[in-house]
């Protein structure tokens, strides 16, 4: 029996949240966005992995398609935001335009995405792509 992409998701999630390496969760996050081409969360996490892991190239891919499925999702932004400074690549500020804009509107997104900037710098410290990202959506 397979199991259906939201469980392998919610099971990849959960592995991550009790610290398994991202090395051994992009397999699990690259079937999931093979069988599910249109979930953008999970392309979101995939660039994610790939950010960890030094591989800006491609977290960018990855977090390109995050936001033409789901622009409005600010994690996505901030991914390819981090990703472009992380390759060198230009074209930034518009995607922390709008990771800004959606986090002044929704407390609960910034929230979440305090939470995961916070977790990438604990898990890759001293990560200046990730610091630059943070002081643009959050110091006035």
């Amino acid at each position: 029996m397979t199991q259906s992409i939201d469980t392998l998701f919610d099971q990849g999630i959960e592995r991550y949240k009790a610290g398994e390496s991202p090395e051994s969760l992009i397999p699990v996050f690259k079937d999931i966005c093979d069988r599910a081409k249109k979930a953008s969360s999970a392309w979101t996490c995939l660039a994610w992995l790939y950010l960890l892991t030094d591989k800006p190239s491609l977290a960018i891919d990855a977090a390109t398609k995050a936001v033409k499925l789901n622009p409005q999702d600010p994690q996505a932004r901030v991914n390819l935001a981090v990703a472009m400074l992380d390759g060198g690549k230009k074209g930034v500020r518009p995607h922390i335009e709008v990771a800004q804009q959606i986090v002044m509107i929704s407390a609960e997104l910034r929230e979440e995405i305090e939470q995961n900037i916070a977790d990438g710098l604990t898990r890759k410290p001293d990560w200046k792509s990730m610091e630059r990202v943070k002081a643009w959506l959050f110091e006035e």
